[in-house]
């Protein structure tokens, strides 16, 4: 028994009515027959819909059912609740296009004999069956938007809820009527509807027939044009509607205020950060218009961005098997009453965000970052919401304002009340308000009827006030404006300058359609970089969004055609803070700037709606039937079709202006199919673009027959396997670096940052998979789930066996050639390490941890392809249908994960900072020039990007040690030294080999010198530079696509004495050695220029292979007098400290004093005391090392630059330097002054492992 209606807006006309009468009474598909009959629900059907089709807009008869009344017919009697209540929903067609519906649903009294006696049998069998417990089946009801209050009527003779007798009750059963339109007129096809229910409830018949209203509606009042009002006359009351101009924002009619109210301005502000990224949004009410508000609130903030993925508000009972779609979607599920939140099941919840509305709560999903300048933006929406007397934390509103009064507020605070929507402090402000309304002389009760229209429109009865709530209805659109023109200025501001970073790479529309797919259409790293850093963890995300591929786009497509309505809007907006110079190009900064277009762009809509622009011609007779469609109160009549199924024939200026807006219409259409480029294949490029095709974005209502399902289930399994190539596929192009992807735009580059991203989404990616098509749903994180499952399935047959589980192919070895022990790897290993980790509390975390492990130690496709190995296990699991069923798509899904092998990624160790790691330490001497073993006490200590391990013993002839330690990050040096003790005291060591126990990631720290007294430069301790060493099998594959490394590693050569280098034949020349130079300073520079975050190994760069000082001793070496003045090896030490004495005992003499400008002098002295200081340290660092620690100190201090003229200068210089060295080249010593200036830019800050002991 329901009342329907569907508008088939053509251009020009406002809406069309169809109207539903009658259901049939079968009993719902899984109704729970343990409720009494008149708590169950039954199905229901379209009765009659006016105009009976549109061609471009054809009537879903299924879907509008399905959506009037989600759970179908319900049956009251006078003793339950039967108040009128309205909800409104949503369709999403393939194409895109949207229709709203918007609905009356209403109690009329059954007077069939037939459904009454059927009531009463279906009691008289339920009470039968249940005498004992019968009273309990009350305590259960169906709940609906109708019926979201409490069912505690209590009949007259005192009978409990849910009793039905048919000799003293009155049946009464729901009916609805809709609106249908392309355009959300929320207030305006409320008014509508419920002055036509009046009408049928009234005590006289209303002024003309229902048809001529529905007639006027539906074929006389046109579409207000942008820009302009419209005033329509409905049965009682005029209504007014109003639309955008053009450079405005686009019409939104649903409350804002409410949705704000509903949430709080925090949860909302989450949620509309979650619905930004693309994640699952689950929104959860008894009450089908809270699912609406919000959702229709959320996305209306997108703008200038339109959600691109699954849109359905209310999610019918028959479609709950979409909420297993992997894929992001945004969906409304309507709860019963009394359902706890924590049985509710649900198949996926990794990247869920809950919104129990209700309950004014939200369940965030993990690693979720925040909206840039989320506490600005919140107290900014907060102030503009207190203008209003609405509450920043949501609720009932802060006090009694005028317009509370006046308008509908009050009213709807009553009925608030009796529907069970109030409690504790807003029934404290309704009491207060009811006072004061009273001693205003308002009336606050339900609003009945009225009698006849009065005066100027107003019921003689009481009823609405004049205009049909004007006022009400301008405060609401002035709040909904300013609300969305603060999200406006956001995206406004951060967005000022993304034209400068769309490419545009093509020529023509075709062929970048053509290859699109290949296309990149946004330097994202340069836009990332020109970011304030606080905007970074957002945005990095935000840009991988279909949302904002579609935006750039639309942008791209803008040269050909024309612009999208929205984007026109935006790019508008952002020329106009351009030309106010709001801001500056190319501007950093992370700086709040509130909106300043409030006051005007509410103006706007108040001078539309208080001034009228245009009125529609009034409802009158039509050329009806005498006698039918008789008035019968409380009865909707059978209206007449004949009058309803086509608009008027006369030539009034209505009925042109719509036949000239279709044949408008139908030019833009033939336009359209004569565009130089196929619209098919337009179509077909544009949503092979997107990652799903617009199949997937949309359930379709009207058929849900199995073929139909299996279909959409395989289009899932084809779109989960597309999206994982091509996130595969980018990840690989973002690490290999610009020689993947040429974007033009140098060395901007942000790979960490974008690295992060593309790994987190990924994680979402597999357990989106690991969710689709499971049987049983088991904890958040499907994929940990079904790894518990194998790790007990594998321990049981550990145990039986009696054989450890890594055994066999598992085992592997770290690096090629060096006696370092087994690495034993196995899934159920790495699970064992993650589950060790008392960080991580959750299975989301711990499964995200397990994937970055796995990907780091470049394992993760040999695991799943393991996991999934056990097709017993994956059968009981999953169903026929899931992904993880269908073997071709499961084999190309793992060949695309292995390509990541192919790069190193260091995604654990980077994320998991503070966790306690087991390292393993070798220690490799040569054994064939000196022993192995050493009888002196040997030490060592480990240092990385993180942290060091301190100094640590190394027990005596044991060249082998394991120690646990907090995660060291990237390790960088190694410090080996002993103490000089005992007959044995020379020791040669060619490298120390240290490996994380838990990546595998092996490090090689060569090192090729003695450590001894009087032997080599006579160093006790050295400080050794790491390299990643590549594993074994890796070598061979990665040769070709291997990752040039974010930072070189490099091998320590031998640093040799300066006699023995110039006896041999291989000299850099003077240009090598500048050119060497130059480039160990400028990777120095960009080092500097990446963010804080993405730097790596500063030490690498100052003391490794190519490092700078290796490049400064080389220079020093150049053109050295060696063979005639000394017979023993000379270092570069020695000649500094013969400078340092010349210099000293010709500052005593006064040469320096007397013949030198005074900065000379200080920088002498200070550079004999640098020298000085490093002698005198307690630490045995050798000739090289003392070198080292010179230029690191000079290059921490700023001082190279002063050094370098000062030892050009010293009278050492020509009796030790040939005519033609590099250091007695006057040009060359000021060019490379100029050169290390370049780094005066920048803090440098040494490692303790380098500066240990040196008090400067």
């Amino acid at each position: 028994m329901n009342v329907g209606s569907l508008s088939s807006l053509v251009e020009g006309s406002f809406f069309s009515v169809s109207l539903c009468l009658f259901s049939t009474v079968f009993t719902h598909p899984g109704e729970n027959f343990e409720q009494s009959p008149l708590k169950r629900t039954f199905k229901s059907k379209v009765l009659a819909h006016f105009p009976e089709n549109v061609e471009w807009n054809p009537f879903d008869q299924d879907a509008v059912n399905m959506l009037c009344m989600p759970k179908g017919l319900s049956f009251r009697t006078q003793a339950d609740p039967r108040e009128p209540c309205f909800h409104s929903f949503l369709i999403t067609r393939e194409d895109g296009s949207r229709t709203y519906g918007f609905v009356h649903t209403f109690y009329e009294e059954v007077t069939s004999p037939q459904i009454c006696a059927a009531m009463q049998t279906l009691y008289q069998m339920h009470h039968a069956e249940h005498t004992p417990s019968g009273s309990a089946s009350s305590s259960s009801s169906s709940s609906s938007s109708m019926d979201s209050g409490p069912a505690r009527g209590v009949s007259p003779c005192g009978r409990c809820s849910g009793a039905y007798d048919a000799t003293r009750d009155t049946l009464y059963v729901s009916k609805a009527l809709c609106l249908i339109t392309p355009m959300p007129f929320m207030h305006a096809c409320r008014r509508f509807l419920s002055q036509l229910h009046r009408a049928v409830t009234a005590s006289q018949p209303p002024p003309l027939p229902l048809e001529s209203y529905i007639h006027n509606v539906l074929y006389e009042v046109p579409l207000p044009p942008p820009g302009r009002s419209l005033k329509f006359h409905s049965v009682y009351e005029p209504i007014r509607c109003q639309r955008p101009g053009p450079g405005e924002l686009p019409l939104a009619d649903f409350s804002l205020g409410e949705a704000f109210q509903l949430l709080g301005v925090e949860n909302l502000v989450q949620l509309f950060t979650c619905v930004l990224l693309e994640m699952q949004i689950l929104l959860y009410s008894q009450d089908y218009q809270r699912l609406m508000t919000v959702a229709e609130g959320i996305t209306t903030l997108l703008f200038p961005f339109q959600w691109q993925h699954v849109y359905v508000p209310i999610l019918p009972a028959s479609l709950r098997h979409f909420l297993d779609a992997p894929v992001p979607y945004l969906m409304g599920l309507p709860s019963k009453e009394g359902t706890d939140r924590s049985k509710l099941e649900l198949p996926q919840e990794a990247n869920l965000c809950f919104v129990d509305i209700d309950n004014h709560c939200i369940e965030l999903p993990e690693d979720f970052p925040q909206f840039p300048n989320k506490a600005e933006l919140i107290q900014e929406l907060s102030d503009v919401l207190l203008c209003f007397g609405l509450s920043p934390e949501g609720g009932a509103p802060l006090g009694p304002t005028p317009g509370h009064l006046r308008g509908r507020v009050l009213r709807d605070l009553v009925d608030d009340r009796k529907n069970g929507n109030l409690g504790g402090e807003a029934l404290a402000v309704l009491e207060r308000l009811q006072a004061l309304a009273t001693r205003a002389g308002v009336t606050a009760g339900p609003a009945g009827p009225p009698a006849s229209p009065g005066k100027d429109g107003e019921s003689e009865a009481g009823g609405r006030p004049p205009a049909g709530g004007g006022e009400e209805e301008l405060r609401d659109a002035k709040l909904n404006v300013q609300l969305r023109e603060v999200f406006a200025n956001r995206f406004v501001a951060m967005f000022a300058d993304y034209e400068a970073f769309v490419i545009q790479s093509a020529h023509d529309l075709e062929s970048w359609l053509t290859n699109r797919e290949q296309m990149h259409n946004f330097d994202k790293a340069s836009f990332l970089s020109d970011q304030p850093e606080p905007y970074l963890p957002f945005l990095s995300r935000f840009i991988e969004t279909q949302m904002f591929a579609t935006f750039i786009d639309n942008k791209i497509m803008s040269q050909w055609e024309e612009k999208e309505p929205l984007l026109r809007v935006f790019d508008g907006r952002l020329e106009k803070a351009r030309l106010y110079g709001a801001r500056a190009p190319g501007l950093r900064t992370s700086g709040y700037q509130r909106c300043v277009t409030l006051r005007e762009s509410a103006q706007a809509i108040e001078q539309r709606l208080m001034k009228i622009d245009h009125t529609a011609i009034h409802p009158h007779l039509l050329d009806m039937k005498i006698g039918q469609g008789k008035y019968q109160r409380g009865f909707f009549p059978k209206l007449q079709a004949e009058v309803l199924l086509s608009g008027p024939t006369n030539n009034n200026r209505w009925s042109n202006r719509t036949a000239t807006a279709q044949r408008r219409k139908d030019r833009h259409r033939q336009h359209s199919d004569h565009l130089g480029l196929d619209n098919d294949l337009k179509e077909k490029y544009m949503q092979e673009a997107r990652s799903l095709g617009k199949s997937l974005r949309q359930p379709k209502l009207s058929d849900l027959s199995p073929a139909v399902i299996a279909q959409t289930n395989w289009k899932f399994v084809e779109g989960l396997l597309k999206e994982c190539r091509m996130k595969t596929k980018r990840m690989l192009v973002e690490k290999m670096g610009k020689e993947a992807v040429e974007l033009g735009h140098g060395e901007a580059n942000i790979t960490g940052l974008e690295e992060n991203t593309l790994i987190a989404s990924l994680c979402d990616l597999l357990e989106r998979i690991w969710s689709h098509g499971l049987q049983v749903k088991q904890g958040k994180s499907a994929l940990w789930s079904h790894l518990l499952h194998y790790q007990a399935r594998e321990e049981k047959l550990e145990l039986q066996a009696e054989s450890p589980v890594s055994n066999g192919p598992e085992r592997r070895k770290s690096e090629t050639g060096v006696p370092m022990p087994f690495l034993r790897v196995s899934l159920i290993q790495d699970m064992r390490h993650i589950q060790n980790m008392s960080e991580i509390k959750t299975e989301v975390g711990r499964a995200r941890a397990w994937i970055r492990l796995s990907l780091e130690k470049k394992l993760l496709s040999q695991h799943l392809k393991q996991l999934l190995s056990n097709q017993a296990l994956t059968k009981k699991l999953y169903k026929r249908y899931a992904f993880l069923r269908c073997e071709d798509e499961k084999e190309q899904f793992l060949f695309h994960l292995l390509s990541l092998n192919a790069v190193d990624y260091f995604c654990f160790t980077s994320v998991f900072t503070t966790i306690v790691i087991p390292y393993r330490a070798v220690i490799i001497p040569i054994k064939k020039l000196s022993n192995a073993m050493t009888t002196s006490n040997p030490w060592i200590c480990v240092s990385g990007e993180l942290g060091d391990s301190g100094v640590m013993q190394i027990p005596k002839n044991v060249l082998e040690m394991t120690f646990d330690c907090q995660n060291l990050g990237k390790l960088t040096t190694v410090q080996l030294g002993h103490d000089n003790s005992g007959l044995l005291a020379k020791w040669l060591v060619d490298c120390v080999m240290v490996r994380n126990e838990i990546t595998g990631h092996t490090y090689k720290f060569p090192c090729g010198r003695w450590l001894g007294k009087g032997v080599d430069d006579g160093s006790l301790e050295r400080v050794l530079i790491g390299e990643l060493v590549v594993p074994v099998g890796d070598e061979e594959a990665g040769k070709q696509c291997r990752t040039p490394p974010m930072q070189r590693s490099p091998t320590q050569a031998r640093r040799i004495s300066i006699t023995s280098l110039s006896a041999r034949g291989a000299k850099p020349t003077g240009a090598q050695i500048q050119e060497a130079i130059g480039e160990a300073v400028n990777n120095i520079v960009k080092h500097f220029h990446k963010p804080e975050k993405e730097r790596g190994s500063l030490t690498i760069l100052l003391c490794g292979e190519n490092g700078l000082v290796c490049a400064l001793e080389q220079f020093f070496h150049h053109s050295f007098k060696s063979a005639r003045l000394f017979q023993k090896n000379v270092f570069v030490w020695d000649f500094v400290e013969k400078a340092t004495a010349c210099l000293e005992t010709a500052d005593q003499m006064g040469d320096l004093q007397g013949g030198a400008p005074e900065p000379l002098g200080l920088t002498c002295e200070t550079f004999c005391r640098y020298v000085n200081a490093i002698n005198s340290t307690s630490r045995n660092i050798g000739k090289d090392g003392k070198f080292q620690l010179l230029v690191c100190l000079g290059a921490r201090d700023r001082l190279l630059p002063q050094w370098l003229p000062l030892l050009a200068e010293c009278p050492l210089i020509s009796r030790m330097y040939e005519e033609g060295a590099l250091l007695r080249d006057r040009t060359t010593v000021s060019t490379l002054v100029g050169v290390l200036q370049t780094l005066h830019d920048f803090n440098i800050t040494l490692e303790s492992s380098l500066i240990k002991g040196i008090q400067l």
